[in-house]
């Protein structure tokens, strides 16, 4: 569900930091200027073999005063990522959890003038402002002052299909994407592909660590597609009915000597069965003991997250999805890394471990 969006400029080979609590407690938006609204080169400045140009269309948006996004909107927002209701809408549009912690997940993208466009309009006009220059990089941090503790890692690098860095034209047969391919932000748009981002895998692999040295165990940051719901949620209901919860094709998780256990939901209606197992949001933490309830200490995951409620328009269920494994020690380190991608949507996993 898309909740804010705002407009960041940078000069050649700028760099610039968002904190999501400056932007969620205190209303602070990334103060940033192109040359137009800059000249005295103040706000964001030129280093010597950067180029600074006029954004026409920036003028009366940035850069944006301190204090932008009001009170009022900062408690929607906060309602709106901790699972609460809305005092502004009356609706929800996160995970029912409800333990004042907020979720959800940025996108970042290349644009050719300001807007205030969601991806969500991809088919109503943000597809006009989309560029397919691939010069953006990016890292994130979770910073926890109070426990002296951090952790952190790479961005998800979706790559542009289109214009490679000096212009040369994509050796890939694969490109441009065609009506049909799956392509990152393609649910937004029915399938058409003309947002020409490329598709996250399906299927991933990754490692866990319950004990020992990593007496914190482990935790998967699971982002999965969900369907192109764009709208707040009655808050009776425990999520958007168009796609909410996501299943998922098959969860296996194995220990170190190759031994399965292949996790699964309750049978409906049985009231004896207290195992309760999924990823059902776009964007979470799943612990790996406790959620995915596994019965090993170490080992690895087999994480098949194709689900049955991906949009029509793919005729398919082969919904992308990221994974992050980031592992505790000691209650002072960490170590995150990326999963291992077996697969993209556009060429699926189709293989079912043979099970029991």
């Amino acid at each position: 569900m898309p909740v804010l969006d705002f407009d960041v400029y940078l000069t050649g080979f700028d760099v610039v930091t968002v904190s999501m609590r400056d932007i969620l407690i205190n209303g602070n938006l990334p103060r940033t200027a192109s040359d137009g609204q800059d000249p005295s080169d103040t706000i964001s400045p030129q280093g010597p073999i950067s180029q600074d140009i006029n954004f026409a269309s920036c003028s009366g948006v940035l850069p944006y005063p301190p204090g932008i996004v009001s009170a009022s909107f900062r408690a929607h927002l906060q309602a709106w990522l901790t699972g609460n209701q809305s005092p502004a809408t009356g609706n929800c549009a996160g995970a029912h959890i409800r333990d004042g912690i907020a979720r959800g997940y940025v996108t970042v993208d290349t644009v050719n003038a300001c807007n205030l466009l969601f991806p969500s309009q991809l088919a109503t006009g943000y597809d006009a402002f989309l560029t397919d220059q691939n010069v953006i990089w990016g890292d994130y941090f979770y910073v926890h002052p109070g426990e002296n503790f951090a952790q952190g890692e790479t961005l998800v690098h979706i790559e542009a299909c289109g214009i490679l860095f000096g212009g040369a034209t994509p050796p890939s047969l694969d490109c441009p994407f065609v009506p049909g391919d799956h392509t990152f932000y393609g649910r937004y748009a029915s399938a058409t592909a003309i947002d020409q981002r490329e598709a996250l895998p399906t299927t991933l692999a990754a490692r866990y660590l319950n004990g020992g040295g990593f007496d914190g165990g482990t935790d998967f940051l699971v982002w999965r597609e969900g369907n192109a719901a764009a709208a707040g949620y009655s808050c009776a209901l425990p999520g958007p009915s168009a796609w909410f919860p996501l299943d998922a094709v098959q969860i296996v998780l194995f220990d170190e000597e190759e031994n399965p256990v292949q996790q699964e939901d309750c049978p409906s209606g049985d009231p004896t069965c207290l195992q309760e197992i999924g990823i059902p949001n776009e964007a979470q933490r799943v612990d790996v003991a406790l959620d995915l309830l596994t019965a090993f200490d170490f080992g690895w995951a087999w994480l098949n997250l194709q689900h049955s409620k991906l949009i029509a328009a793919y005729g398919d269920d082969d919904a992308q999805a990221w994974v992050t494994t980031v592992m505790d020690a000691e209650g002072r380190f960490s170590v995150g890394f990326d999963a291992i991608q077996l697969d993209n949507a556009n060429t699926p996993n189709t293989i079912i471990l043979p099970i029991q």
